[in-house]
């Protein structure tokens, strides 16, 4: 009884945007979320970047949560939702080459153009991150650019795992809010 107590002090404190409610929140429920895509997925990168959205999710959505029912139960309704969805646009994506009967052979290298307009999105990204804090912009590098798992980064910053999952979620998130400003 005490730890459902405690949880519903985290999911408060969370609700006020207290950053070790949610490293607790997240390290509490970790594993339940992960395995849960785990299972769906059976395959360890896709449950870890549904787990992170999933976590992602609830926490911009942490308002929205009724105390009624168990939050561990929220989460894994918010990741099964997010891994439906991603099947829905891989099989969206699947019928629309089906679709292109024209063509008998899908060109699979982009085009010179492709390449200037991707080199030219990146360079405007690369921009936007220098305006991050330096510990998202850090981090962010390390995970898009390097390639690291948040393993990785955890300990390349000596950092605890739940501290870097967190940081890439809100540095994610500011960054796309920079993304969208004029």
């Amino acid at each position: 009884m005490a730890e459902i107590q405690n949880i519903q002090d985290q999911i408060s404190l969370a609700k006020k945007n207290d950053q070790n409610a949610y490293s607790y929140l997240l390290e509490t429920f970790w594993d339940d979320v992960y395995n849960f895509q785990l299972k769906r997925t059976q395959n360890e990168i896709n449950a870890e970047d549904i787990a992170i959205e999933s976590f992602a999710k609830a926490f911009e959505k942490i308002d929205t949560y009724d105390n009624k029912y168990s939050f561990k139960t929220w989460l894994i309704t918010i990741s099964k939702n997010i891994h439906i969805d991603k099947i829905r646009k891989n099989k969206n994506r699947f019928n629309l080459l089906k679709l292109d009967n024209q063509k008998d052979i899908i060109e699979s290298s982009p085009s010179p153009e492709d390449n200037l307009i991707n080199e030219q999105k990146l360079i405007n990204v690369k921009s936007k991150i220098k305006l991050l804090k330096p510990l998202y912009r850090k981090t962010i590098e390390l995970k898009y650019f390097n390639d690291l798992t948040h393993k990785e980064i955890a300990k390349k910053l000596n950092q605890p795992i739940s501290n870097i999952k967190i940081r890439v979620l809100r540095a994610k998130k500011i960054l796309a809010e920079i993304i969208k400003e004029p």
